[in-house]
């Protein structure tokens, strides 16, 4: 199994200064390279200090300079937010700027809050039909002089410039949650990216489950799938009960953005209480003590070593959390240092 990380800029008060965040995150992403990962990646959000992600290929034209050998991958992109004739172009010269280390992970987006912003009116339906109808054209603009009238969009013929430098343009990853984004990723020959949230081993379980009825549905190459996971690795239990606290506060504020009913002013939302935080029952710190990939290195790779057996491709760290950049250094180390190893 290979082993990846998924990181974002996280600002949780006016009193983070931007530059300083973003040297922060370097610093993660320089850590993963180091550690031997195979692959960072870095998504796509609009309006949130939650999670500050504009444009992923500017974030990962920088980072091909921190780092030397790692995969750059959008985590995610999301595609009804780009004409597909930009979307390919802009992948082919990010690839071209990476010398081939691009990889194109895609999704319809989740925020309705920035579907109003960025398409008012666009809806999930809608949103996941434009990534159907925009992803099979990627490899055919890479190719040269495709054309295309489809439901959403019409353009002769076009060719990017320039090609990617990866021969046949950037390996592509679909967000799936749902039997037909598995089918539909399988039947393209999309690689899989699929992120239980807190929901635990029984949704672990079945989203490989659709993965493998998707993959045994149709008569082609077997694509890989990738598991999004928070995870903490701690230095003992009761570092590992803490970071379970610090994921509880985190996702309420996930929920939060999700259901976009709160208040949100320059950026940030509306504080969330502890006592309303205490109330979640669902995001509870000891629900994701249990359900998340939080414990010591062995818990962790305990944990891990079940995904492998399922026939999980590559694991995914996903580092947000509202956590000091102390505590996401620490963890990140110990997963490199300790839990990697066992791995080789």
């Amino acid at each position: 199994m290979d082993f990846s990380l998924f990181a974002h800029m996280e600002r949780l008060s006016p009193e983070q200064n931007h530059s300083d965040l973003y040297d922060e995150f370097i610093g993660l992403c320089k850590m993963a390279d180091d550690g031997g990962m195979r692959a960072i990646w870095t998504g796509e959000h609009h309006g949130m200090e939650f999670t500050i992600a504009p444009n992923p290929f500017t974030t990962i034209a920088d980072l091909a300079h921190h780092t030397k050998n790692v995969r750059l991958g959008t985590g995610t992109v999301v595609v009804p937010f780009w004409h597909p004739i930009k979307l390919a172009g802009e992948a082919a010269m990010t690839d071209l700027i990476t010398g081939g280390r691009l990889e194109i992970g895609a999704a319809r987006g989740a925020y309705s809050y920035e579907y109003e912003r960025m398409m008012p009116g666009l809806d999930a339906w809608e949103a996941g039909q434009r990534m159907r109808e925009s992803l099979p054209l990627l490899r055919d603009l890479w190719g040269g002089d495709c054309a295309h009238e489809g439901e959403f969009y019409s353009f002769p013929a076009t060719t990017t410039a320039p090609r990617p430098k990866q021969e046949d343009g950037p390996p592509i990853w679909v967000a799936a949650r749902d039997p037909n984004s598995h089918a539909f990723a399988v039947q393209n020959g999309f690689n899989v990216q699929v992120t239980p949230l807190w929901q635990g081993d029984a949704e672990i379980d079945d989203l490989m489950a659709k993965f493998n009825t998707a993959c045994n549905d149709y008569d082609g190459p077997r694509p890989k799938i990738m598991l999004l996971h928070h995870t903490y690795v701690a230095a003992d239990a009761e570092d590992a009960d803490r970071g379970a606290r610090e994921l509880s506060r985190f996702y309420n504020y996930f929920g939060a953005w999700f259901q976009n009913k709160r208040p949100v002013r320059q950026g940030l939302m509306k504080e969330i209480s502890d006592d309303d935080i205490a109330g979640n029952k669902m995001m509870a710190a000891e629900t994701l003590r249990r359900d998340l990939t939080i414990g010591t290195a062995q818990d962790v790779i305990d944990r891990l070593k079940r995904y492998e057996d399922l026939g999980y491709d590559e694991f995914s760290f996903w580092i947000d959390s509202g956590m000091s950049t102390e505590r996401k250094r620490a963890s990140l180390a110990r997963f490199i240092d300790d839990v990697m190893p066992a791995f080789t």
